[in-house]
Parts: C-alpha cells; structure tokens; sequence
C-alpha cells in the first residue's frame, strides 16, 4: 500500500492507496514542532483506529510546502514503517515541465495538483487548477502538459482572520454563504464579503487567464476544502476534486517507480 503526505500550511493529509483505490483520507494540524516519534505515533495510531494495517504501508510519497518540518516527518515514517518516503522535488520524475523562467519556486502542492488535474481530467487539452487553500492559487497547464502560468491569493481563511485580527471589533465567523448578499448585520456582512469575494476573484481570474491565454477551451479543476463551497455558487469550475493533490501524489509515484525499473 502506498501513503501519501501532502503537508500544507494549516494541514497535513494522509492518504492511503491501494493501487488507485483510495482507501481514506486523514487530517492532522500542521506543527513544525512535532518530533519524528510523535509523527511516527500519530500516524500509527490515526491508522490502527482507522483499522488500516500499518505493517501493509510499503511505500510513501510527500509533497510539502513547509521545509522545517521536514526532518522530522520523514525520519518518524523511517523509524515507524521502515520506509524512506519519496519527496516530490528536483530530481524526481513527475512527468510536467515547468514551462517558467524559475520553475524552482513552483510550489510542490501546485505541481502534484496540476499532474493529477492534467492526467484524471485534462482530456489531452490545457487544464485550469484552482485550489482553496491557506492561499488561493490558480495554475494553467498547455495542451502537452506542460506548466506555463500561475496566480497566488490569500485564501478563504487567511482574508478571514486578517480581518478579526486587523480589526478590533469584528468576530470570528463561520465561515459560509449567508442567505443574501445584502447583509444588515455583522456576521453576515462578514460571511458575504468572504465567500462573495471569493467568487468574484475566483470567476475573474479563471475567465481572464483563459482569455489571455488564447486557449479557445480550457478544463477548469478546483480542489481544497472549502473549494465545495465556491464550486457550487459558479459555473466557471467544472470539477470539483477534494481528493485531487492525493491522486497527483499517486500518479507521481508510479511515474518515478517505473523511471526506477527501467
């Protein structure tokens, strides 16, 4: 079996593949502080309550955007499942070009969504990948799979807690659509101009990317958690994955063991 990290800015997600077959997905915060024994015990416990056998784990593969917690995490799967995990970086084969002029500052989260989003939905032509995260990214991948173009927003939650910790009188709120963008109190305004904003951004900058980059079709992927919520109010997304950047991981995965067998 095979287990795949994503470690992200606010969470890690652990999924575990039987070959395609993902058999679940699993959330912890993200600390850099962690030791490896308490990765290596978390996860083990996380897995045996999850009845997933840990002695089946045989591979794993991690793809982050959070280096100083990197030691740690690889040593704990080292020591606790006898593996040492592939991480998705310079060197290993993900089967994407980067097309830009410093292809070393492309995210790895970016890179593993884009594959995923180019191999399960692209259909052989270019792909959109618009992913709610701690921030917002949106990424075009051509029509040979190559990545050629990316925007970066604050995300959902990064714009709501700069406005409960900018501003002394607003609360944190739930963040969801209220029922009308024509709030008359606190928490709703909130609510609207958070999601509403993130639909006005969202439809903005997927139609003018498409626009200006000639592309006359354009497959436009979203994935992240709170992406369900924008994916729903606008019909600039096509596909909503929240499993996408696992499923990237995946292909990653057996795109570098079959580069490993000749």
């Amino acid at each position: 079996m095979l287990l795949c990290i994503d470690v992200g800015n606010t969470n890690i997600t652990l999924g575990v593949f039987e070959k395609e077959k993902l058999f679940g997905t699993f959330r912890m915060t993200t600390k850099i502080d962690r030791t490896s024994d308490e990765y290596g015990m978390t996860i083990m416990k996380i897995f045996d309550y999850n009845k997933i056998e840990s002695d089946k784990i045989c591979h794993c593969i991690i793809a982050s955007v959070v280096p100083k917690g990197m030691y740690s995490l690889t040593s704990g799967i080292i020591k606790y499942f006898g593996i040492t995990p592939i991480i998705v970086g310079p060197g290993i084969k993900t089967g994407m070009r980067i097309a830009t002029p410093f292809p070393e500052q492309i995210g790895a989260d970016r890179i593993v969504d884009c594959v995923g989003a180019y191999e399960m939905y692209g259909e052989g032509g270019p792909v959109l990948v618009v992913d709610y995260g701690t921030a917002t990214t949106y990424d075009l991948v051509d029509e040979k799979g190559a990545y050629i173009s990316g925007v970066t927003a604050p995300g959902i939650k990064l714009s709501a807690n700069a406005l409960w910790n900018g501003a002394a009188k607003l609360p944190e709120v739930e963040i969801k659509k209220p029922a009308t963008i024509l709030a008359n109190e606190t928490v709703s305004s909130m609510q609207a101009g958070l999601v509403f904003g993130q639909i006005g951004q969202t439809e903005y900058i997927v139609k003018n990317m498409i626009k200006e980059s000639g592309y006359k079709k354009v497959r436009v992927v979203a994935t992240g958690g709170l992406g369900k919520i924008i994916f729903s109010e606008t019909d600039v997304l096509e596909v909503y994955d929240q499993e996408l950047t696992l499923h990237g991981m995946r292909i990653i995965f057996e795109r570098q063991k079959k580069r490993k067998n000749g």
